[in-house]
């Protein structure tokens, strides 16, 4: 396959899934977590789990950098903004991500703080350059894939000498939210979901590799496959699932080797390494506090490190009572479990911050009206 409409065929599609009934037990039951929101907003959106045999079952899962953002960092973010006078640059989503006292950096905004929406990091350091006077400060979101860009934006920012600019870095990384689905005691209030293996996400790991998930195959004996984000990309990651399942085998297989090496992107690492390192703990939205599983900017770049610079501490803030997007996010609950989905919580409303990302489970369920099947 060349192109992209290939990999959207509805007659490859239908042989998938014929495929796929015909290799399943039907005395079995199977569940696939899909890590990455991608893989969530290809599943809504091209309806693949209507192609798959009953007994085969997604779940959802915390792959959505918007959504595991903790209320406690978009505060820090509306702080800097509203009493630091700040040119706080971000994502797009990030705007509409809610915050405590029903606020959001959208809102913020417009109560007169001067925020503005960029395309990427490279779109913050113009802005400190194009205003020398103002101090520029990128809200800094994301998973492996984005903090290479971020990592950039730093170095170049040192090279030109930016006194105004800096990054509030709320960079997250998957394997340890991965080790947390498997593992975590302390947010089993939640429940937990069987779980038979997992689809990888795929512009994460053309960055980190295949390598990284070689721990989990080994250790929990779980099966994982790398996959990209067309609809026959995640058909044929089911299919290597369910054949993995059925042979008791769990391995690291790359559906996406079109684009992820097992090594990965070494340059982009080598970069990440150079800029960020770990920090010991930090706070996920329906994961709880996780150890080593975010980074923090480097010593060596610590003027330009917004917490340091603008001293704001992080104060953790619990979620809204009746939203469901902690379960939801660790595949306990569907989004259609939650009572406020589709008529208090929806996407000009968000509630919750599943329902804001297009990568966000709610969100992609709402959209393409996949609830309503039901």
């Amino acid at each position: 396959m060349k192109f992209i409409d290939e990999f959207r065929d509805g007659k490859v599609a239908e042989g998938l899934a014929a495929a796929i009934r015909n290799e399943v037990l039907p005395e079995r039951r199977y569940h696939f977590m899909e890590f990455c929101g991608g893989h969530t907003h290809a599943i809504s959106r091209y309806g693949l789990s209507d192609l798959l045999p009953t007994n085969v079952k997604m779940v959802h899962g915390p792959g959505c950098p918007v959504c595991v953002l903790p209320i406690g960092r978009v505060d820090q973010a509306i702080r800097l903004a509203l009493e630091h006078d700040v040119m706080l640059c971000t994502y797009g989503d990030c705007l509409r991500v809610p915050a405590s006292q029903s606020m959001s950096l959208q809102k913020a905004k417009a109560r007169g703080g001067d925020i503005r929406m960029v395309y990427s990091s490279a779109d913050a350091v113009a802005l400190a350059q194009k205003h020398p006077d103002k101090q520029v400060v990128f809200f800094a979101i994301g998973f492996e894939t984005t903090t290479p860009p971020t990592a950039v934006a730093i170095k170049q920012a040192a090279a030109l000498g930016l006194g105004n600019f800096s990054v509030l870095c709320c960079h997250v990384l998957t394997p340890s939210a991965i080790s947390s689905i498997l593992e975590s005691p302390e947010v089993r209030q939640w429940g937990t979901v069987p779980l038979d293996g997992f689809i990888g996400p795929a512009h994460v790991s053309t960055i980190i590799g295949s390598r990284p998930y070689e721990f989990f195959a080994e250790e929990y004996r779980q099966p994982v496959v790398l996959a990209g984000f067309e609809p026959l990309d995640v058909m044929q990651a089911v299919r290597m699932l369910v054949r993995q399942v059925n042979e008791g085998r769990a391995e690291v297989e790359n559906e996406f080797s079109r684009a992820v090496s097992r090594e990965g992107n070494l340059k982009a690492q080598a970069l990440v390494a150079e800029v960020f390192e770990l920090r010991k703990q930090f706070e996920w939205r329906g994961l709880s506090v996780l150890p080593y599983s975010a980074l923090r900017i480097r010593d060596r770049f610590a003027a330009f490190d917004a917490e340091l610079r603008y001293a704001v501490d992080y104060q953790p803030v619990a979620d809204h009572k009746a939203c469901e997007c902690a379960a939801i996010l660790r595949g306990v609950k569907r989004p259609q479990d939650c009572k406020l989905f589709g008529n208090v919580c929806t996407p000009e409303n968000p509630i919750g911050s599943c329902m804001v990302s297009s990568e966000g489970a709610c969100a992609a369920h709402y959209t393409y009206g996949r609830y309503k099947d039901v």
